[in-house]
């Protein structure tokens, strides 16, 4: 166990996962290489956004992508609100694969709840277009093209991004005719496939491919141009969508979670508003704080597959993962009394895996002996090392005590997510961090902080770096520039040879 710079405790200890899984709900595919996975040491090309209106059939595009059926499809509009990001391969080049929900133009929201829910599923949408290296607009040759699919065709001009048009559900020769309707948008010829009956979907992915390597000979010829004003191509707001920080309060049940959310938002701070949240009956509550506004989610617990009883309680654990995904802070409640369990494992594992800054809240803390204090912490440490970015807070929610720290942390959680470090500051880190230890074959030429949110890096190398090495440029930097608690991420990209 070692201390920040802010005094909180910090995880420290060897790297020991307890599996790869969620019991509740599967992961999503996400790529950390900073964490301690066995990771394939090959260089991703990037990301393919897949977007276009309502009940296209992206998910279903993806599905066939993937090789698996890991998006939801039904025959409704709506199934899909999340962007999920899955990582897949073709023709030996790696990707991520991103679904989205269904954009819409803001007039087409609908009322109520409803256009709540649309609203953030469209922002997911746009986020994942700008944070996309190719971008698939799917349309859909049954129905023609439609205002939708004009308003879809407007937004991708507007972003100036690398398209490929995808007419779905072209299962025959006889369609084919009718796709050619799209040229009208303005996005080039149609790439014509049925993802029902796979048909020409390897000739898409071919292509997928081959544009994205363009794009990164691209990005890597600017980059050696211009190495200090590189981007990834992906850039992102410096702040929260809504300039609104999220907080997420998860744990398992009975720890604490409703009496330190009752706690934050009754002591000395106003309830400015209670709406429907990100995710369909998640209640989000804005807390005027000393420093500025904070959005807090009060989460279900969580507890294993096997212990959930009914599938109302399978629906709120759902609810809060969507939650936690759609937070920018997750403070993990452990009850102290209990220790690290398990489940304790698992949920970090899972805000790990979203990439979210973790801030460890032992609750009840007031109850624990003091004798049995520092075994609690070493147990800590050691349980929860594959978070070791997290500040651990000692609390009682319930009396009231320790929470003096916790606003503060949470802020400084917040600064450290969005914190950005110029391409001056950074690149002189890392020479120093590879003088001093060399990676074991070629080097890091250049960096560019690509987005933040969590800070992400994009490191130009003449040869692949080892996720071990990748670590160690991820404490060096961590150390140098006070991360604190949140997750470092970081995209390798090889200098292109002539």
């Amino acid at each position: 166990m070692v201390r920040s710079d802010s005094g909180q405790a910090v995880l420290s200890g060897n790297h020991e996962r307890t599996g790869s899984s969620f019991d509740a709900v599967g992961s999503q595919a996400v790529e950390h290489v900073t964490s301690d996975r066995p990771a394939d040491t090959s260089v991703s090309l990037g990301a393919v956004a897949v977007v276009g209106r309502p009940n296209v059939g992206k998910s279903a595009l993806v599905n066939r992508i993937v090789g698996q059926r890991v998006a939801i499809v039904e025959e409704r509009p709506g199934v899909t609100r999340d962007r999920n990001e899955l990582e897949t391969e073709w023709a030996g080049a790696r990707f991520h694969i991103v679904d989205t929900g269904g954009w819409l133009e803001e007039h087409a929201y609908g009322s109520g709840s409803d256009r709540q829910i649309q609203k953030l599923v469209s922002a997911q949408t746009e986020e994942a277009i700008r944070s996309s290296s190719v971008v698939l607009l799917v349309v859909d040759v049954l129905t023609g093209v439609t205002r939708e699919d004009e308003a879809v065709a407007r937004l991708l001009r507007r972003h100036d991004c690398e398209v490929v048009l995808v007419v779905s559900k072209v299962d025959s020769d006889k369609r084919e005719a009718d796709a050619w309707e799209f040229v009208r948008l303005g996005l080039g010829d149609p790439w014509m496939v049925s993802a029902l009956h796979g048909r020409c979907v390897g000739d898409l992915l071919d292509e997928i491919v081959r544009r994205l390597r363009s794009v990164a000979e691209r990005e890597s010829g600017d980059a050696e141009a211009r190495p200090c004003e590189v981007t990834d191509g992906s850039a992102a707001p410096d702040g929260p969508a809504e300039g609104i920080p999220g907080i997420a309060i998860v744990g398992r049940p009975n720890v604490g979670k409703s009496t330190l959310f009752n706690r934050i938002a009754g002591s000395d701070r106003t309830v400015t508003d209670q709406h429907p949240g990100t995710t369909r009956d998640a209640i989000d509550t804005l807390v005027v704080a000393d420093d500025g506004t904070l959005r807090f989610i009060d989460t279900a617990g969580m507890r294993r597959r096997s212990h959930v009883d009914s599938p109302t309680e399978a629906y709120s654990i759902m609810r809060s993962l969507r939650a936690l995904e759609t937070a920018d802070v997750a403070l993990l409640v452990i009850d102290a009394t209990s220790g690290v369990t398990h489940q304790d494992q698992r949920i970090a594992e899972r805000i790990e895996a979203v990439g979210r800054a973790c801030l460890v809240v032992l609750n009840k803390w007031d109850c624990i002996d003091t004798e049995d204090r520092k075994e609690l912490l070493v147990e800590v440490g050691e349980k929860l090392a594959f978070v070791d970015y997290a500040s651990v807070l000692k609390i009682s929610a319930l009396t009231g005590k320790g929470m003096s720290g916790l606003m503060p942390a949470i802020w400084g959680a917040v600064h450290a997510y969005y914190q950005r470090v110029s391409t001056g500051e950074l690149n002189r880190a890392l020479r120093s961090i590879q003088d001093a230890h060399a990676p074991p074959e070629g080097r890091v030429l250049y960096a560019v902080q690509a987005v933040t949110g969590p800070p992400t890096f994009t490191l130009f190398a003449s040869r692949p770096l080892s996720p071990q090495y990748l670590r160690y440029v991820s404490r060096k930097l961590r150390a140098t520039f006070h991360f604190g608690p949140t997750p470092l991420k970081f995209r390798v990209r090889l200098r292109q040879r002539n």
